[in-house]
């Protein structure tokens, strides 16, 4: 069983040209608040997950998805954390975005799909808090 607290405010999933920097005003965001944000860098694309009114123009832009973060810090050495959480959400049939840091997973659900997501989760075991966010 995991502990998973869905955060407040919709998320979007964006996608820049390679090489592209890092749109202003991002970095400040993260140092200012309590917002989650994702930059990935690839040969192919920059991946920026962020609060949906944080979305860099320009930018391919999927919205609105909900982000839920596990209880963390877990250890690197554990496995199957996200298998156990996506597994349900295969099984009822959401899709997914997730991403992992250091100390914990993240997994995005689309908000027009949260309350079957969370049902789901609920019914694996899971215990999801939502405190006041959905």
């Amino acid at each position: 069983m995991l502990d998973l607290q869905v955060l407040p405010g919709d998320y979007a999933i964006c996608r820049l040209p390679a090489g592209s920097p890092v749109p202003p005003g991002l970095v400040e965001a993260v140092a200012a608040g309590t917002d989650v944000i994702s930059v990935t860098w690839t040969p192919d694309e920059v991946s920026i997950l962020c609060p949906a009114d944080r979305a860099p123009a320009g930018a391919s832009v999927e919205t609105p998805w909900r982000c839920l973060r596990v209880a963390g810090p877990v250890q690197l050495a554990l496995t199957g954390i996200l298998a156990s959480i996506v597994s349900p959400l295969a099984d009822a049939r959401v899709n997914i975005f997730a991403f992992s840091t250091f100390d914990t997973d993240y997994v995005l659900v689309p908000a027009v799909r949260l309350g079957e997501a969370l049902a789901a989760l609920n019914a694996a075991g899971h215990r999801v808090t939502t405190s006041g966010a959905v």
